[in-house]
Formats: structure tokens, C-alpha cells, sequence
């Protein structure tokens, strides 16, 4: 009772809001978005080349100046030291109009020009840039805070300080004791507002011999806002699609989880409704699986009902059949209770034994009738010659004393393989059944006739009797439960009326068909009955 109680009352769980099922949904097709983007975002390689072709203009540029300030240093090859009004006037009007900074240092290291002096009001290259109008406007911070997040994951070269004080000196820079050394040298350093800077440092040489270096800087502030526009670029177009994405997942979802929300709650209401006014609902215009699925479970939802009603049946016709011999039973010990004559007491005895055993086979025909679905369900289907069994099941009735000179013949299909696929002793039981039956009714000195043929994929088994025939609308009768139609000289309740029921479930579970007719003459009398069964043909 408790397992039952805590079967019926146990939960179900459904989601309010945003299913489990759509939230997959949406992750799925926002991570290969998400991915992608990453990976543009990761602008690395991007930034990197640029400063690779930035730092190789410098080499270029710091090479043209450097040679200019050696050839004007006077002295020719004895010249030792850097010309410093030519140098200051090379610096002025080379780098004076560009927002590169040059310095120059002597071969003994100290700092001779820095043209962040002879730029005129020009203003230090190296200062951050000064705020424009809307700095502080809401899509600016926006963007500002998108781009700062996206830098956290974003990584930049590690760079030593920018030295930028007073009384610098070549020691500050390893670039330029590089330089010296006559080896040129570049090197990228970071500002202490985290903006990069590039530094080339090359020899000033005259006839060979270095006098100085000079050391030429350029910023990357517009490096960074490529960089930066790139980014904010890619940010819009992955907030547009991922825009995009998710409201076609929310459309995908809506039309998966919906319905199958649902078939499932409407599932629920059948499993916990009495009566069965609750029904699964048919999606008849999806022509998908969903629409699929909704018409299976519909479909189920009636066979099971149809099973339930089955059973019902089946039960009420087993109690009606079982009730039958018990009130004979009680008729007869009441009527043996009140009589002492020993010819009534006899008919008395024999009337319950024969109760007694028509009990005994009601029950043993219903339990065989109630193991057949799962035996059927459970069984092994199995390749077999129909012909060859139906030769080894004659041979057997060849040697039994059949009432009345009954004769069992076969036809000509020992010679031929008929081959289907089945439960062979199901099948088997529903032949001896037929065989069975058509001796019952067949007359003295008649014959059952056993004929196989195969045809359309189908192979057909018929069995004809010389008996009575059907009585007229009963060909599909017989194949009742309990339904009974015996001989006039056959003595009552011999038989339960359920061999033919169980003949006609075991061939539609074989994905076969069953039926019964009367053979007529040329003057349309009845020669007798013939039931034909048809069975798949197994596929070689």
C-alpha cells in the first residue's frame, strides 16, 4: 500500500519561466558566436604586427637622421665629436614637424639634444591627449567600460618603464648602450599612463666610427585606437547577432518546449484523471516530430484506454463463464442435500465432476489466455520452414486414434520451404487448434485437408472440415472470447470458446490475419467451413 501511495502522490516537475531544455537551447547557438568573437577580440597578432611595422618606420627614419647628424659633424675621418647647432638644426627641421621625439647622446653617454626643446610651443608628444566634448556622455563611458573589461582578457607585451626625468643619461636606456656598442637596437616601454612607446636607438657614425646614438621615439596611441575602434567595431556586430541569436532561440524554444510542456502536463492529467474526459492533444497541423510525437502518445493514450476496456471485458466475460458451472455446482450439492436415492446421488456426482473439470479447463484456457501478451511481448522471433512444421505436427495426428475415422491430409508442399518468422510453439498452438476444430466438427468418415501456398510476400495456410459450415454472421464471432459453437453430438463444455480468441491474437501478433468462411458447392450449398491464415513471408 505504501509503494502505491507513494507512486501516486510523487511530484512533477515543471519548470516556470525559462525551461532547462530552451536554456540549452540558447547556450548552444550563443557559444560558437561566443567563441568567434573571442577570438576576433583577441587582437594580439593585430596589435603586434602594427607595431612591428611602426617600430621598422622608425629604424628607417632614425637611420636617415642619424646619417645626416654624422655626415655634419666636421673633422672628417679624425672626427670625434657631434656638430651640436647642425645636430640641433637636423633634429628641428626632421623631427620638429612629426610627433616623434628624438634624443641625442653623446659617445660618453650623456644627453646632448632632446627635441622635446626645440619644438617651439609645441607640447610634450608623450602627454596623454587632453579631453574632447563628450567624453563624459553615456554611450562614451559605455564604450570606455566595454573595451576596459575586454582588455582585462586581452594580452599586451610586457614592457619596462618609459624614462622620461630630468638628467637622463645612455645608462637609463639598454637600447642605447646597444647603440654604442654600434649594434642597433629597438625596445618597447610603457608610460606610466600605460600607453606603449617604441624606442630605436642607432649609432651616429662618421667614416665608421660612432660618436653618439640617437634615440628616436613614437607613440601608440593611434595604433591603440585602431586597435580600439576594431574592437568596439567587432563589440556592436556580436551584440547585434548575439541580439539576433537569442531571440531566434527563444522562437526555437517557444516552438519545442511548448509543446512538449504540454503533452507532458496533459500526460499527468491522464495518468492522475478517473475518468476519461482528459486526453492527449494532437499538434495535427506540425508535420514534425513534434507533431509526430503528439499523435503517438495520443494514439497510445487510446490503446491503452482500449487495453483497459479489454480487460474489463475479459474479466467480466471470465467471471460470467466461471459463475456457470459454480451455480450448477450448487445446484446439484443442494439437490444432493434433500434426496437419499442412489441413481439421483450418482447423476448428482457425475454433473459435479464434470463442473469440476469444466472449471479446471476454463481456468487453465484463461491463463494461458492471460500469459499470451507476454509471452508474446517477451518471445524470440525466430526463422522457421512453415512447411516443414506443419509435416512433423501431421505426422503426429497420423498416429493418434482420431474419433469417428477422421482423416488429416496435407497437400503437396512438403517438397517446398515456406519460410516466415515467428514464435514457433505459439504458431503451433494455433495450428493444432484449427486442426482441432475442424475434427470436432467434421462428420464419420470425414477428412481435414491441410493446404499451404505462398504468395505477395504472404504465406497462406488453409484448413477445410466436411462439417455443418458457419452459421450464418459468425464468421467473425468465433473468434470471441467464450464465444462457443459446438456439434449437436458434442456433450457441453468440452470446450472454454477461447482456442479460436487465442489463434486470432497470436496471428495479428505475427503481423498476420485470420478468417473463417463456409466452402459452397455449384448450387451453393455448404460443403463445409475453411479458415485461412496469413503470415508475412520471411525476407531471405
Amino acid at each position: 500500500m505504501s509503494e502505491y501511495h507513494n507512486a501516486s502522490v510523487q511530484p512533477r516537475h515543471y519548470t516556470r519561466g525559462l525551461s532547462p531544455l530552451m536554456v540549452r537551447i540558447m547556450v548552444v547557438n550563443a557559444i560558437a558566436l561566443i567563441i568567434l568573437v573571442g577570438g576576433v577580440l583577441y587582437l594580439n597578432q593585430f596589435r603586434d604586427n602594427l607595431i612591428e611595422a611602426r617600430t621598422s618606420a622608425l629604424l628607417i627614419q632614425a637611420k636617415i637622421i642619424a646619417g645626416a647628424v654624422g655626415e655634419s659633424a666636421s673633422g672628417g675621418p679624425e672626427a670625434s665629436e657631434i656638430d651640436l647647432p647642425a645636430a640641433r638644426n637636423i633634429l628641428t627641421r626632421l623631427v620638429g614637424p612629426t610627433e616623434l621625439r628624438a634624443r641625442l647622446f653623446s659617445f660618453e653617454g650623456g644627453l646632448l639634444v632632446d627635441s622635446r626643446f626645440l619644438a617651439g610651443d609645441k607640447r610634450l608628444v608623450e602627454e596623454p591627449l587632453g579631453a574632447f566634448d563628450g567624453e563624459e556622455s553615456l554611450k562614451y563611458q559605455i564604450e570606455e567600460t566595454i573595451l576596459d573589461v575586454l582588455n582585462v582578457f586581452t594580452r599586451k607585451p610586457e614592457a619596462p618603464l618609459s624614462v622620461d626625468r630630468p638628467g637622463m643619461r645612455a645608462i637609463d636606456f639598454v637600447e642605447v648602450l646597444n647603440a654604442i656598442e654600434g649594434v642597433e637596437k629597438s625596445q618597447i616601454r610603457v608610460r606610466e599612463d600605460g600607453q606603449y612607446v617604441v624606442n630605436v636607438a642607432v649609432p651616429v657614425q662618421r667614416f665608421r666610427r660612432v660618436l653618439g646614438v640617437l634615440l628616436l621615439t613614437g607613440q601608440t596611441e593611434d595604433i591603440e585606437a585602431i586597435v580600439r575602434s576594431e574592437q568596439l567595431l567587432t563589440v556592436q556586430v556580436f551584440a547585434g547577432a548575439f541580439t539576433i541569436t537569442l531571440l531566434l532561440s527563444f522562437f526555437l524554444g517557444r516552438t519545442l518546449v511548448r509543446p512538449i510542456r504540454v503533452l507532458a502536463r496533459s500526460a499527468e492529467r491522464v495518468r492522475r484523471g478517473i475518468g476519461r474526459e482528459e486526453r492527449i492533444p494532437e499538434f495535427a497541423e506540425r508535420l514534425d516530430e513534434i507533431g509526430d510525437l503528439s499523435r503517438s502518445l495520443s494514439d497510445m493514450t487510446r490503446a491503452l484506454y482500449n487495453q483497459i476496456d479489454a480487460v474489463e471485458r475479459f474479466a467480466a466475460d471470465v467471471a460470467h463463464e466461471i459463475k456457470n458451472p459454480l451455480s450448477s455446482m450448487r445446484s446439484a450439492l443442494e439437490t444432493l442435500q434433500m434426496t437419499d436415492k442412489p441413481d439421483v446421488q450418482k447423476r448428482l456426482f457425475a454433473i459435479l465432476a464434470e463442473d469440476v473439470k469444466r472449471v479446471d479447463r476454463l481456468i487453465s484456457d484463461i491463463s494461458d489466455a492471460s500469459r499470451l501478451d507476454a509471452e508474446l511481448t517477451r518471445g524470440k522471433m525466430e526463422i522457421f520452414d512453415l512447411g516443414a512444421m506443419m509435416t512433423t505436427l501431421l505426422d503426429a495426428y497420423s498416429t493418434m486414434n482420431i474419433p469417428r475415422d477422421i482423416q488429416v491430409r496435407a497437400g503437396e508442399f512438403s517438397d517446398r520451404i515456406f519460410r516466415v518468422k515467428g514464435i514457433e510453439a505459439r504458431l503451433g498452438q494455433v495450428w493444432r487448434n484449427l486442426i482441432d476444430n475442424a475434427i470436432s466438427f467434421s462428420p464419420e468418415g470425414g477428412s481435414v485437408r491441410i493446404s499451404i501456398t505462398s504468395k505477395n510476400k504472404y504465406v497462406t495456410l488453409m484448413v477445410d472440415d466436411d462439417g455443418p459450415g458457419l452459421p450464418d454472421g459468425a464468421e467473425q464471432k468465433i473468434f470471441k472470447r467464450f464465444y462457443s459453437e459446438r456439434p449437436d453430438n458434442e456433450a457441453f463444455g468440452n470446450h472454454s470458446g477461447l482456442g479460436l480468441a487465442i489463434s486470432k491474437q497470436v496471428i495479428e501478433a505475427h503481423g498476420g490475419r485470420i478468417s473463417a468462411e463456409n466452402r459452397r458447392g455449384s448450387a451453393n450449398e455448404i460443403l463445409g467451413a475453411r479458415f485461412t491464415v496469413q503470415i508475412p513471408a520471411a525476407e531471405t
